[in-house]
């Protein structure tokens, strides 16, 4: 059959035409670097060992693990849509980083696994990123900060636990992450009618029981903004030798704590203008308490007014050092959780099961992941702290032409790539001969 001919307006005398004559072409061709990341760490072959599956073995076509893995290549790969799959199933680039010849599952197979997830499977699902991240250190680290916070999905259908948050001005799930660093540890979906802080003291303390069992030496910081700031969790980390800098909400009495202080900062702004801060440490006991804390006040004046804030911390350090190199650092996790919901779409819990929604959440996860332990090959590299959007969109979404026969799989890219350089290298880290 002679292919159909399209024609475009012509380029000077010469006519532009196209067919589908190409081959099998793919726009994927990075999946082979995540392939070969993932076959290192098993980490979606792990995954799927947390799944039950309920099939009948005789009849099953797609194994668990290739089911799951695709959908955790799909998504980093930018198809966060079950829908996607029906066309991509054929994607022969999908296929050989699946480690598979044969067309893949369609949407209807992979939406029948995901509704299997349940509360254990989640459970598993997350004591498999807390064992990868021990494993991702060759000795215990002497400090570790665990960064807690929360933020919003937006819900617009008829999914479970769907309720309105004031603060957000609109329905939303409000999921809980933690961080250490760039390690991704839990990935909790909440419903929003309850307050920010809720379950974060049980999570923190199944992270510090686990973490103690291979690293009692390592010393442990929950660092967090003043939703954690909450007596229970206080007193917790106090009897646990577990520090904490988090922040605490203003109120009148902290505020006349800063008075004076906060007049002599106002002076040195009137005289020398634009904006001035400084840092004030005091001791406070909020009426829950039982005893003092230690609280360092960021004080700062500018044309719009003073902007005190408040912190607190278990340690007894400079204010400086304290609020502006410690507690600050926090923002960073804030890109962390960009990532999760910008970049690979961990707000798309539009299922109407509650269990599903989380599974949702935790491929995200671990499509993240992948993309950090693809990241550790790229240090001193322009590629190293690339959000995993840029790193999809320059060595993930690679043209080529790909070739399969009984001996061989041929992937043959375009010469004018723009990173062959980089990709060549990184392929010589990820296969050394």
């Amino acid at each position: 059959m002679v292919p159909e001919k399209l024609t475009f307006s012509p380029l000077s005398r010469r006519q532009i035409e196209a067919d589908f004559s190409g081959g099998h072409i793919t726009s994927d061709a990075g999946l082979l670097l995540l392939r070969k990341v993932d076959k290192q760490h098993r980490l979606t072959h792990r995954l799927a060992s947390a799944l039950h599956d309920p099939r009948t073995p005789e009849q099953v076509r797609h194994k668990l693990d290739t089911l799951v893995r695709q959908r955790v290549f799909g998504v980093a790969a930018g198809y966060e849509d079950f829908n996607d799959h029906d066309a991509l199933r054929y994607d022969q680039a999908l296929q050989t980083a699946l480690g598979e010849e044969e067309t893949l599952a369609g949407k209807s197979t992979l939406c029948r696994i995901e509704q299997n997830a349940d509360r254990q499977a989640m459970v598993k699902a997350h004591e498999l990123l807390w064992h990868h991240f021990i494993e991702q250190h060759d000795e215990p680290p002497k400090e570790i900060v665990l960064d807690f916070d929360g933020t919003d999905i937006p819900v617009h259908g008829e999914q479970p636990g769907k309720f309105f948050n004031r603060y957000y001005d609109h329905h939303c799930y409000f999921p809980l992450y933690v961080f250490c660093g760039r390690h991704l540890l839990v990935s909790y979906l909440r419903t929003s009618d309850r307050s920010d802080s809720r379950h974060s003291w049980a999570i923190l303390a199944l992270l510090v029981r686990f973490i103690r069992q291979y690293w009692p030496d390592t010393q442990i910081v929950l660092r967090g903004d003043s939703h954690f700031c909450r007596p229970r969790m206080l007193n917790w980390c106090d009897r646990h030798h577990v520090d904490y800098i988090v922040g605490i909400g203003k109120n009148s009495r902290l505020l006349k704590e800063v008075d004076v202080p906060m007049m002599l900062v106002r002076k040195t702004q009137w005289q020398v203008g634009g904006k001035v801060a400084g840092t004030f440490r005091f001791q406070y006991q909020a009426h829950s308490w039982k005893y003092p804390r230690w609280v360092v006040a960021r004080l700062e004046e500018g044309e719009r007014g003073s902007n005190p804030r408040f912190i607190i911390s278990s340690r007894y350090d400079d204010g400086f050092k304290l609020y502006y190199e410690q507690y600050c650092a926090r923002g960073d996790m804030e890109n962390r959780i960009k990532d999760q919901q910008l970049s690979l779409f961990a707000d798309r819990t539009s299922s109407t099961h509650w269990w599903a929604n989380q599974w949702r959440l935790i491929l995200s996860g671990f499509a993240y992941t992948l993309f950090e332990r693809l990241r550790t090959y790229l240090k001193s590299t322009s590629f190293a702290r690339m959000s995993p959007s840029n790193l999809r969109l320059k060595l993930i979404k690679v043209g080529a032409v790909i070739i399969r026969n009984t001996r061989r799989v041929r992937v043959l890219m375009s010469d004018s790539y723009p990173y062959k350089t980089a990709l060549s290298d990184l392929v010589r880290r990820l296969v050394p001969s």
